[in-house]
């Protein structure tokens, strides 16, 4: 049986989150498992479209390739890696489709891959625990109870994000604070959520503390002045750290390293001692 990693990896001594009234969530790999398993139906996909076009590289070759971009732009809105695909294609001297094209493609592939999850989920014959990163529920308690306004935000397209919100009976905690992507996707981002909230509020950067696996959230709290745990989850069973996804985090300034929230209480007081 592997050992279950709970353990809080600080990056400086000295650092809380002792001013936070606003906390910033990224869902899937943070707090959602549901769509685990994501990255091994899109590189595929795109790797298939790429192979289709005969330059002679090798499967291996275009994995990696495509393996890289669909990293680094983990935690964008879907649309950023198939404007990627198209990209690629371009110029290995394809016509490529429309993004968005590409983006349905994807999302009919990802559907058939997690239906019995979310199926279960809707029938009751899966609890929500089953499918939210370990100790998500308790952290999430946590923060509310300190009065914090939690808001969500993913590169999920929105209607998908909002069910799945409920499935897993964590809407509540966001009191309908909750953003997707959009078809248009130039009209939202997670920079664009922030740079909204701190205009139409007294909220402050420095105030914000985000929670993610991806770098865009991390990234874009860093910016503004906040702190940001990074969320290595190691899916599915989020037993340990992913040192790939630390390193990213680590690279774009994550003040903390977890595998999981397991340790929400000590958790709590490293981040408001």
């Amino acid at each position: 049986m592997e050992t279950v990693q709970d353990s809080i990896e600080c990056r400086g001594s000295a650092l809380d989150a002792s001013r936070t009234r606003v906390v910033l969530f990224d869902f899937d790999g943070t707090l959602s498992l549901i769509r685990s398993g994501w990255v091994d139906v899109m590189v595929p996909m795109m790797v298939e479209c790429l192979l289709q076009l005969k330059t002679g590289e090798s499967e291996q070759e275009l994995t990696d390739t495509v393996a890289d971009y669909v990293a680094r732009l983990t935690g964008k809105q879907t649309i950023y890696q198939m404007i990627e695909l198209a990209g690629q294609i371009r110029r290995r001297g394809g016509q490529p489709l429309e993004p968005l094209e590409y983006k349905h493609m994807y999302l009919s592939k990802l559907s058939h891959k997690i239906k019995d999850r979310v199926g279960g989920l809707r029938n009751g014959a899966c609890p929500p625990e089953e499918f939210l990163v370990p100790g998500a529920r308790r952290l999430l308690e946590a923060l509310r109870e300190r009065g914090l306004k939690l808001y969500l935000a993913s590169g999920t397209d929105q209607p998908y994000l909002r069910e799945e919100v409920k499935l897993l009976r964590v809407d509540s905690y966001f009191d309908g604070r909750i953003f997707g992507a959009l078809d248009d996707y130039e009209s939202f981002s997670k920079k664009m959520l922030i740079d909204k909230i701190i205009s139409e509020s007294d909220f402050a950067g420095e105030e914000f503390l985000a929670f993610g696996d991806g770098y865009v959230e991390i990234q874009n709290v860093k910016e503004v002045g906040g702190v940001a745990a990074g969320v290595a989850t190691d899916e599915p069973l989020c037993t340990r750290v992913d040192e790939v996804k630390r390193q990213r985090l680590l690279d774009v300034g994550a003040d903390w390293i977890i595998p999981n929230f397991l340790a929400h209480e000590e958790l709590m007081k490293t981040l408001f001692p």
